[in-house]
């Protein structure tokens, strides 16, 4: 068979003869690594790796063969051919510049994946400007009433579409605790962050009202303590007295934007490893 390009990622208590191992095992296999990145949080003790290569073995016998390693030295491990895309779900509500910022870069070939799913808590009305393609959507109305009965449905969906990530691109409604901990390390969720942090209604208004000089977005995997996951990716600009609340608003989007499709980027190319209330983020 023609090369086939991999992505090997691994967490492990820290040891020496980890990156040997691996290195050796690829270059045995006939593989020719093209990038690797390697961290060793002293906190932890636990040592990250990520590997990019191309290799004319298969996946599955690569998995196989590299069960030893994985053994000896206790990893948490994937191996995954680059052609298997990843599968995604997106939560979107009435704001859709995040939904929509995603579907563009993925109809350009910026963020490869398999959009399994739209979902959202308003009907398809609300987005008649967007092309959804062939993309299944899935109206799911929220009140307390029907709450469970709906973040059941959801679930549905995750497991019938075998889906890797499920994206909330502001979806404005919390997610219970109980769907949360079923979603845990596989969802990503973008908010408003500010220095000092506005929540409830409104936080641009509120951010203008207290005179600040910094907004920002942070995205980030989704736990039961509300914004308070693994942070992915975050990023500020400058704002001063003369912007309006409608001009934070404008400058807000632009952020989440951007912060939120960073962060699926990485996601998508294997580079965040959970490493307890953090992420390892091996930036391209």
């Amino acid at each position: 068979m023609s090369p086939e390009n991999y992505y090997l990622t691994l967490t492990c208590p820290n040891r020496p003869g980890i990156v040997a191992a691996v290195s050796t095992y690829i270059y045995q296999a006939g593989g020719d690594i093209e990038e690797a990145q390697q961290f060793d949080d002293k906190g932890s003790k636990r040592f990250f790796m990520r590997v990019s290569f191309s290799c004319a073995v298969d996946a599955e016998t690569l998995r196989t063969g590299f069960v030893e390693i994985a053994e000896r030295f206790d990893l948490d491990w994937n191996l995954r051919a680059v052609k298997d895309l990843k599968r995604v779900v997106i939560m979107a509500s009435k704001l859709d510049h995040c939904l929509v910022d995603l579907l563009y870069r993925w109809r350009i070939g910026e963020l490869p994946m398999v959009i399994c799913g739209i979902v959202s808590n308003h009907p398809r009305e609300v987005y008649s400007s967007i092309d959804f393609a062939n993309i299944p959507f899935h109206y799911l109305p929220v009140s307390p009433e029907t709450k469970p009965a709906q973040e059941a449905k959801l679930l549905e969906i995750v497991a019938d579409a075998k889906v890797d990530m499920v994206i909330l691109a502001r979806y404005m409604q919390i997610l219970s605790d109980n769907l949360s901990t079923q979603l845990s390390g596989r969802c990503i969720n973008v908010h408003h962050s500010f220095l000092p942090s506005f929540k409830g209604a409104k936080p641009y208004h509120q951010a203008h009202a207290r005179g600040i000089k910094l907004i920002g977005a942070t995205a980030h995997f989704v736990t039961s303590d509300l914004d308070e996951g693994p942070i992915i990716e975050q990023d500020v600009t400058r704002v001063t007295h003369g912007d309006t609340p409608e001009d934070l608003v404008r400058k807000g989007r632009d952020l989440e934007r951007t912060v939120l499709s960073r962060a699926l980027r990485y996601y998508l190319h294997d580079r965040v490893l959970i490493n307890g209330a953090t992420s390892v983020v091996f930036s391209d």
